[in-house]
């Protein structure tokens, strides 16, 4: 990697020094300038998001963590600009600024060769953390010996429980069957299996998936796993971490008690082409089962979603007379997609 001032090139091996825009808090500047490592590193991949990273590293230094902490932050060529402004208002964030749309895998995978922590923190922009979200993490992280990874509950905007806290590692049947009505109105099924984020828990519960919006790691769990699979772009990366750090013979946990607000999808959202990110979600997928399931695996979970999209296509035409317009519109128009992307359009294979 080559890097002037501000800007990071990621082209070969990364240097020791880093570019570096001061302290927020001028104790944990003091205390990493003494040659204090910090403990934790808090990553956070930008894209055209900056009105929800500023919103979310305030949340962060305002619940501050009760370790020495970094905040790296990974900017992926936003074309919108304005990040100067993070050297105003937090001048210890530490700025890698990429020349070219790294993905989520990548870039986070830059941010890690970046951070000096021994936990690591994976944060989506549009977060915003709630009390002691993360130290109860780290702490759970630091007391369970089979830990790799652990993860919190994510709110909705509106403050409901997200349904995507927790999951499943992904199979043709849950991706079929998957719908959020039915996940709430069965959410003990085994498919799914989110009944854990509706009940009383007084401890970690262990899981298969965390999400990558909220992911704390260990270090070398991190770098054992081979960090981030960089053949995905965006979704299903967390999924097959998850899966990797589990085959390492780590475990995931669920911390009920540590609460981080994730407004969702505003970075993929700001391109106003459901399109691209529909088919983004069914390539990541397919990537995914072909790398962990084989060929023959992945070929049938093609066939099986536009078999799927047919018969939903169906359905909607038949409720549209009794449901709401608008959002039998918007299923439709979704499910069109999804069943020309299983019958190979070229020009939705090669949108981006």
């Amino acid at each position: 990697m080559e890097m002037n001032s501000e800007i990071v090139t990621v082209a070969a091996t990364l240097p020791a020094a880093t570019s570096h825009l001061e302290s927020g808090c001028p104790e944990d500047a003091v205390d990493i300038d003494r040659g204090q490592l910090p403990e934790l590193s808090i990553i956070i991949v930008n894209w055209n998001s900056l009105d929800y990273l500023i919103r979310c590293i305030e949340s962060i230094f305002a619940n501050r963590p009760e370790v020495p902490f970094e905040i790296v932050v990974v900017d992926n060529a936003s074309p919108e600009g304005g990040l100067e402004s993070l050297a105003d208002r937090f001048p210890s964030v530490r700025l890698i600024r990429s020349e070219t749309n790294l993905g989520f895998a990548g870039a986070n995978n830059v941010g890690f060769r970046h951070s000096r922590g021994q936990y690591i923190l994976l944060l989506n922009p549009d977060t915003k953390v709630i009390g002691s979200a993360i130290s109860l993490m780290l702490n759970q992280l630091r007391a369970l010996p089979d830990a790799g990874i652990v993860g919190s509950t994510l709110l909705n905007s509106d403050l409901t429980v997200s349904t995507t806290s927790i999951q499943k590692f992904p199979t043709i049947l849950n991706q079929l069957l998957t719908a959020e009505w039915l996940r709430l109105r069965l959410p003990a099924l085994p498919l799914w299996d989110i009944a854990p984020l509706f009940r009383e828990n007084k401890g970690p519960v262990k899981v298969e998936v965390i999400p990558g919006a909220c992911m704390m790691l260990k270090r070398d769990v991190f770098e054992r796993a081979g960090m981030f699979t960089e053949d995905y772009f965006m979704y299903a990366e967390d999924i097959d971490l998850n899966l990797k750090v589990s085959r390492l013979g780590f475990s995931s946990y669920y911390i009920a008690d540590a609460r981080i607000i994730h407004h969702g999808g505003c970075s993929s959202t700001q391109q106003a082409v459901s399109q691209w990110s529909t088919v983004m979600v069914q390539r990541a997928m397919l990537r995914f089962f072909r790398r962990n399931h084989g060929k023959t695996y992945a070929m049938g979970f093609r066939l099986a979603m536009g078999i799927s999209a047919v018969g939903r296509l169906v359905i909607l035409l038949l409720a549209r007379p009794f449901s709401h317009k608008q959002k039998i519109q918007w299923a439709a128009e979704k499910w069109s997609i999804v069943l020309k992307w299983s019958l190979g359009f070229k020009q939705l294979e090669s949108s981006r």
